[in-house]
Parts: structure tokens; C-alpha cells; sequence
């Protein structure tokens, strides 16, 4: 991601604290106009937008930080902190709906105004889902897991404003005082679900858990674009902090080539996986030496001055060979 990218990040994160400060407001005024416990319980919910709002605004910019001695990987972890975080408020926000609704089913609340309360909250589920899936797809787009967390987050409560809106049409229809805690719980579980992804996703990243998603697809992109002179890649590990990628990985050269020819390799490899991954890039690439027992019968150089067995065939990398600490080869006899 670069500077520009990084700028427009935070730009969108800050349109979502001022959105989640704004609805937060309408909610609680319409809670105030119906006296309705399920649009309390949507306004607490809200309450949880602001602060993870805020966080995620820190967290994006402290992600822009350059790397300095204390954090010579730089600071792109503070967004899988962020993420987590939120995650957990989710958790909460989805206990406390729970705990209210159940609370109203046993001492129901009167309710007024419902007309002027259900225009309103379906005005802050709209704007909720617009902006969310604004930030999911800004997030995704520039790699920011805090920027994707906090658009998911907006989504899931689209969603449970919908289960609210449902449960107060219901009670405006049929006077039924338990439908809209009983919708709201059902909702609530939804949360619980999204918040207990989000954090597994963080915990995944903080962990350094590989990311099958992006392993595949450097595989194919590999796979597709490899040169003649990549005899072998393996040992291939694959580090996200943030935006940054990290790549380590060995890189297999005929054995006869000197120093700046090898590099030159290195650097092609460098421009492809840059160009096909907008992600600050920082790649550790070891080079081998081939083995001529070994590495001749997949080796497609042609008039190699070396050659010592004929050539058979590329093998096709895949996430399980080349993530393997040993060259490849067909076996020999």
C-alpha cells in the first residue's frame, strides 16, 4: 500500500466514526420516542460502532508508521490487534441483546411512536449497509484487515436493525408485546457468530497462521509466469503485518551463474509477485545452486553447457511442494 492508499484508508475510516457517531445519535433518539427496549438494545449496539470506530482510526494510522529499531517489521500488526478488539465488543454487543431481550420478555415495556421509531432506525440501517460495504470493499482492496473489520462490523448491525425493524412492524400489526425481543435474541446470535469469526481471523493473523487464500494464489501466479532459470522454488513462507508482505523463499539457479546474474533472477521474481499483489513488498529470497543428479530432469534450460540427464518435465508447484524445505526432482532409477 502507498502513501496515497494509506491516506484514503484513514479518510474512509474517519467517515465511519462520524457516520457511527451521527446514527448513534438518531438511534437514541428514536429509542427515546418509542420507549422501545429493541431499539435500546440497537442504540447499545451502536455504542460499540463509535468505539471500535475510533480504534480503527488509531490502529490505521499507527499502521503507517515507518519501521524503526523497536519495530523493524514495522507497525502493520496493530490493525490485527485493532480487529480483535472489535471482535470482542461484538461478542458483548450480542450478550447485552441477548440479556435485554430476555429481560424484556419477562416485563414487557410499553411502546409508543412506533411510526416516527421505525422510519427512523430504517434510516440508520441503510446508511450502515452503504458505508459498510464501502469499507469492505476499500479494506479488501488495500489489504486493510482493520478497514474490512470495521465494515463487517457496520454490516452485522444493518442486520440487526433489520431484525429490529421486523420485530417492530410485527408489534405495530399485532400488538404481540414479545415479537420484537424474540427477533432481536435470533439477531444477537448473528452478531455472536461475526464476532466470534472476526476474532478467529485476527487470532489466525497475529499467530501468523498461513493464508491458504493468498498462498493459492501466489502458487498460480507463480505457476503461470515462471522463467526458465527458475529451476526450483521451495521453502516459500508467506508473513502478512498489515499491508506489508513478507515473502522468504529458495530460489533455484543453475549453479554456474555469478552473482549479479543470480540477483537479476531475484529481482524478476521481486517485480512479479509486486505486480500481481499491491501490497508492500519485502522479500528474503535465498538462492541455490541446481544439483545436476537432481535438478537436470526438470530443468527446461535449453543448451545447458551442464546438462548431465535428460530433460523430463516441469513440476507443476503447489501449495504442499513448495512450502517443503528440500529441491524438487523426479526420482532417479
Amino acid at each position: 500500500m502507498n502513501t496515497e492508499e494509506s491516506r484514503h484508508t484513514i479518510r474512509v475510516q474517519r467517515w465511519v466514526v462520524i457516520t457511527s457517531v451521527a446514527l448513534f445519535a438518531v438511534k437514541v433518539t428514536a429509542y427515546f420516542l418509542t420507549n422501545s427496549i429493541a431499539v435500546l438494545t440497537d442504540a447499545l449496539e451502536s455504542t460499540v460502532n463509535v468505539v471500535t470506530g475510533f480504534t480503527g482510526l488509531y490502529s490505521l494510522k499507527m499502521a503507517t508508521r515507518p519501521r524503526d529499531d523497536n519495530h523493524p517489521y514495522g507497525h502493520g500488526k496493530i490493525e490485527l490487534i485493532s480487529a480483535s478488539f472489535e471482535g470482542i465488543l461484538i461478542l458483548v454487543a450480542g450478550l447485552i441483546i441477548i440479556y435485554e431481550s430476555v429481560i424484556n420478555l419477562l416485563h414487557p415495556h410499553e411502546v409508543k411512536q412506533l411510526d416516527t421509531g421505525i422510519l427512523l432506525i430504517s434510516a440508520t440501517a441503510a446508511v450502515n449497509f452503504i458505508v459498510g460495504a464501502w469499507c469492505v470493499r476499500v479494506g479488501k482492496k488495500e489489504y486493510s484487515i482493520a478497514l474490512q473489520a470495521s465494515g463487517k462490523h457496520l454490516q452485522s448491525d444493518t442486520w440487526t436493525t433489520v431484525g429490529i425493524i421486523a420485530g417492530l412492524i410485527l408489534l405495530r400489526l399485532t400488538s404481540i408485546a414479545w415479537i420484537d425481543s424474540a427477533v432481536a435474541i435470533i439477531f444477537a446470535f448473528m452478531i455472536i457468530l461475526e464476532g466470534y469469526r472476526i476474532i478467529r481471523e485476527t487470532v489466525a493473523g497475529i499467530t501468523d497462521e498461513a493464508d491458504m487464500a493468498l498462498l493459492s494464489e501466489l502458487v498460480g501466479v507463480l505457476n503461470k509466469n515462471k522463467r526458465d532459470n527458475w529451476i526450483d522454488l521451495h521453502n516459500l513462507r508467506v508473513i502478512k503485518y498489515g499491508h506489508v508482505l513478507h515473502l522468504d523463499c529458495h530460489l533455484t539457479v543453475p549453479w554456474y551463474f555469478n552473482v549479479n546474474e543470480a540477483h537479476r533472477e531475484v529481482d524478476e521474481l521481486d517485480k512479479l509477485i509486486g505486480d500481481n499483489f499491491p501490497h508492500t513488498l519485502e522479500m528474503f529470497v535465498h538462492t541455490d545452486g541446481c544439483t545436476p543428479a537432481g535438478s537436470c530432469r526438470v530443468c527446461p534450460i535449453q543448451g545447458c553447457p551442464e546438462r548431465e540427464a535428460q530433460f523430463e518435465g516441469r513440476i507443476e508447484w503447489t501449495f504442499e511442494n513448495i512450502t517443503n524445505n528440500e529441491k524438487h526432482g523426479f526420482q532417479t532409477g
